[in-house]
């Protein structure tokens, strides 16, 4: 069965929790989905025993820091893994087409040529339009426009082995225009940047992000039976996986995950 990894779960100003980036674990290999902000995403993936020599394909949402600057890290670590003979395979990165050059951009300015030199040899940055479908270890992965109203941002859909279907919406509000690719699926990742009841204190809607009532009302609405929320504040982390699914079970009666970094959930 896959396993669904959580390296980290917080917002781009979170302290207390990293970035919200994962990955889905197939036999041996991850498909990993962004990055977060920096090296801690190296400090994630030795905690929780995952090798990068098994991971070969990564998808990078857009282009904001807490989802983007780790993958500087990412392809530092693999490159030189490949220079050193240690890693088969070549990397794949799924991007919109207006990120290749950024990611391209921040490496050359940011590492040694040597590793730069990988790309389009043994390091690959594939752009992806809406719609597409890309095979990815053993999913067919169809990529698609989430609308945002800010930087140009890409989810994705996926039927898992058992058949049942996996929809990433990105970090923002689930958009009405993204119907075909969101409905009918068995597990929902959303954000939800903060409870409902404390939306005067963290003004999500101003940031263009939801609550944990708003998602757990969508989820309910399509009637989706997994929902994870992620992408939150961190203000209070002790008690957040509490609060938030005290809250969240008054609006959606599936099976709510409110995940801390480092788990492992079961798909």
């Amino acid at each position: 069965m896959e396993e669904l990894y959580v390296f980290g779960t917080g917002n781009a100003q979170a302290t207390r929790c990293y970035n919200t980036c994962f990955a889905i674990r197939d036999e041996e290999e991850y498909f990993l989905v962004d990055a977060g902000g920096g090296n801690g995403i190296l400090t994630i993936l030795e905690d929780m025993e995952v090798p990068l020599t098994k991971i070969h394909h990564i998808f990078v949402t857009h282009e904001h820091n807490d989802h983007i600057l780790g993958m500087v890290w990412m392809i530092r670590m693999i490159a030189t893994s490949i220079l050193k003979g240690n890693y088969r395979g070549n990397l794949n990165v799924y991007c919109h087409e207006g990120l290749v050059d950024t990611i391209k951009t921040l490496c050359t300015l940011t590492i040694l040529k040597k590793f730069c030199r990988l790309f389009d040899e043994r390091i690959f940055l594939i752009p992806v339009s809406d719609g597409e479908n890309k095979k990815i270890l053993d999913y067919d992965v169809t990529f698609f426009d989430i609308l945002s109203t800010k930087a140009k941002q890409f989810g994705f859909t996926t039927v898992l082995k058992n058949g049942k279907k996996l929809t990433c919406v990105g970090d923002e509000p689930y958009n009405a225009g993204c119907a075909s690719y969101v409905e009918g699926s068995d597990w929902l990742l959303h954000e939800a940047f903060c409870l409902y009841s404390d939306r005067e204190r963290f003004k999500p809607y101003e940031k263009h992000h939801s609550t944990v009532k708003d998602a757990c009302q969508l989820a309910q609405s399509l009637q989706i039976p997994n929902l994870i929320l992620w992408h939150t504040e961190d203000k209070n982390i002790k008690n957040r996986k509490a609060h938030y699914t005290a809250e969240g079970r008054k609006y959606y009666s599936g099976n709510l995950y409110v995940p801390d970094d480092q788990e492992r959930l079961a798909l």
